[in-house]
C-alpha cells in the first residue's frame, strides 16, 4: 500500500487572498512549497491535492478555468521534478446545491484512497481550515492544520520524521 500527503490548495499550496483564485496572475505559490513537496516525494509519499472550488457553482468561473490553472500548476511543479498524483476538486457550493464531495465530506479523499491503494494509517492531510481536518478525520486520515499562507516545510519535516 502507498502512503500519501493530501494537500488543500488555497492557503496551503498557494496564497489565500480572500477571494476565489482561478487565474494564474493571482496564483502565487506559498513560501518553501517546492522544497516541502520534494522532501515528501523523496520519502515516498504520493502528493494529492484536494480542493473545494465553489466558485464554479456560483457562476464566478468555469471548470475550464480551474482545469487550465491546475494544468499550469502541474507544469510548474513538473519543471521542479515534483509529481502530483491527482488534483481532486469539488465544483459545488453548499449555498447552491448539496453534494457528497465538498469538504468537510470525505468523498474526494475516499476516491484517492481507493484509486491509489493508500494506507490511511501512514497518510496525512495538510489544511488551513477546520473543514480540511474534518474531511481527513472522516476518511480516517490524520489531519494537520496550519495557518493560511505559512510554510508547510516544518510540518513536512515532522511527517518524514514520524513526529506528527
Amino acid at each position: 500500500m502507498n502512503k500519501a500527503v493530501f494537500l488543500d490548495r488555497d492557503g496551503v499550496i498557494n496564497r489565500e487572498i480572500g477571494e476565489y483564485v482561478f487565474s494564474e496572475d493571482k496564483f502565487v505559490l506559498n513560501d518553501d512549497l517546492i522544497p516541502a513537496l520534494k522532501l515528501l516525494q523523496k520519502n515516498g509519499f504520493l502528493l494529492i491535492i484536494i480542493t473545494n472550488q465553489g466558485g464554479i457553482a456560483k457562476g464566478l468561473y468555469a471548470k475550464d478555468d480551474v482545469e487550465k490553472l491546475h494544468g499550469q500548476l502541474l507544469s510548474r511543479l513538473s519543471d521542479k521534478q515534483i509529481t502530483i498524483s491527482e488534483i481532486y476538486y469539488c465544483p459545488h457550493h453548499s449555498d447552491i446545491e448539496k453534494c457528497l464531495c465538498r469538504k468537510p465530506n470525505s468523498l474526494m479523499l475516499e476516491k484517492a484512497i481507493a484509486r491509489f491503494d493508500i494506507d490511511v494509517n501512514r497518510s496525512y492531510m495538510i489544511g488551513d481550515n477546520d473543514r480540511d481536518i474534518e474531511a481527513a478525520a472522516n476518511a480516517h486520515i490524520k489531519g494537520i492544520k496550519i495557518q493560511p499562507n505559512t510554510s508547510i516545510l516544518p510540518v513536512c519535516n515532522q511527517i518524514v520524521k514520524g513526529t506528527v
